[in-house]
């Protein structure tokens, strides 16, 4: 990387201030959705205690035989990932467009101003961090020095490979009002009214439920104002980072009792940079940011995950199923009930999902030891060890008055009841 100058009118200055792309950034971090867990370099362990059912009948003395309840202790794993950020660039090229900086006798670059310094600072810490928002998310860890695209694993990875998550049974032509009513009924009522807990999307999927309350006679907001971002009182957080069509109810908050966490070495790692020459007899700088992080989920039984991303479709060659992508469909007519189907692929990563229909009218389908009845779509998940059957609900939505809307959305065209 260096400064490219690009489409100049240089007329002899520019602005005192050089502008820069707007960029989100890390809004987990940001808008208070994780707790951060500073100082850690190897691993850090989230305790889990689980109880059983403990009261029963008094007993005037009551024996060893008489204990009832269990203290389950447990642990999810923290384990931050070294990366970086590096660049370097020759800062005489501001001669060519700074006139302050323009050569008068001695060369003006024996050192890197002040003023340039903070502007390069600056747009660097932008697009870190707009970066960062997105690994926080959806950022999947490959054990591969080379491989600069998979750094950590985010939020949506860890929910995607625990085994616990509540999975919502919903589909891309649903409104965004039924996927909600779909997500909230299928949380544990125990969740429900719990003030930490929250409901994280996309900007487009926010702004589509917020056009159909809009779109609700004397009910919504007029077009010049927005609605509560809230649905039966829970509030409903906006992210950049997370792809449309999914929807994430969680407890998220920067407390301990939150069941989003995450690891970094130091808090300001992400703001800590290194600014130095590359040789002593040379011209070039660079700046240079080393990092560490890692993220995960406390309780996968208190995350309900509402999913209609489109997945790629692949075939099944022999008794083989070969993945291409993260996200995958295939469709299988077994010719008996004993023949059983094998995944594989070079890039199957942890959170990897294949969404398997049987086509047989009759036969059952076996997939890496997973059966799908005749006639049956199951979606499966990858733990980054093996694969296995997610907790999948499907949540019937029936009117509650006789009053009904028409909600138009971008997908398609639902009658919808009062929400």
């Amino acid at each position: 990387m260096a400064i490219k100058i690009q489409n100049t009118a240089y007329d002899g200055e520019v602005l005192e201030r050089l502008l820069t792309k707007a960029a989100t950034g890390n809004e987990l971090v940001q808008k208070g959705l994780i707790k951060l867990v500073p100082n850690i370099r190897k691993k850090y362990s989230i305790p889990r205690l689980k109880t059983g059912t403990m009261l029963q009948k008094r007993k005037e003395m009551p024996e060893s035989k008489d204990s009832k309840g269990d203290f389950n202790y447990s642990e999810k794993a923290l384990v931050p990932h070294d990366f970086m950020a590096y660049t370097e660039f020759n800062p005489r090229a501001f001669e060519e467009i700074w006139r302050k900086y323009q050569p008068k006798g001695n060369m003006v670059f024996d050192q890197l101003p002040p003023e340039v310094q903070n502007q390069l600072l600056d747009a660097m810490s932008r697009q870190v961090n707009f970066e960062l928002g997105y690994h926080f998310v959806n950022g999947i860890y490959k054990d591969d020095d080379e491989d600069d695209d998979h750094l950590f694993n985010g939020i949506l990875t860890q929910i995607m490979a625990d085994s616990e998550v509540i999975h919502v049974k919903s589909s891309s032509a649903e409104s965004m009002i039924t996927r909600l009513q779909k997500v909230r009924k299928a949380t544990p009522q125990v969740l429900r009214n719990n003030p930490n807990f929250v409901y994280m999307m996309s900007v487009d999927d926010a702004d589509r439920y917020d056009d159909e309350l809009t779109q609700r006679d004397a009910k919504g907001a007029n077009w010049t104002d927005t609605n509560a971002v809230r649905f039966k009182g829970t509030n409903i957080v906006p992210l950049s980072a997370i792809p449309d069509g999914v929807i994430i109810g969680t407890v998220a908050t920067p407390d301990e009792d939150s069941n989003t966490w995450g690891a970094v070495n130091l808090v300001d790692d992400f703001n800590v940079i290194q600014i130095d020459k590359v040789t002593n007899a040379g011209e070039k700088y660079f700046f240079k940011m080393l990092m560490m992080a890692d993220t995960n989920v406390a309780f996968g039984e208190e995350v309900v995950l509402l999913d209609v991303r489109e997945a790629a479709t692949v075939s099944a060659s022999g008794t083989s199923i070969t993945l291409t992508a993260q996200a995958s469909k295939v469709s299988i007519e077994p010719d008996s009930d004993s023949k059983a189907y094998t995944i594989s692929g070079d890039d199957i990563l942890m959170g990897a999902m294949l969404e398997i229909t049987n086509t047989h009218a009759s036969n059952k389908l076996t997939v890496n030891s997973i059966e799908v009845a005749a006639g049956a779509t199951k979606k499966i998940y990858y733990s980054g060890k093996s694969w296995f059957d997610a907790k999948e609900v499907d949540v019937k939505i029936t009117p509650v008055s006789p009053q009904q809307v028409q909600v138009v959305g971008t997908v398609g065209t639902t009658t919808e009841e009062q929400a």
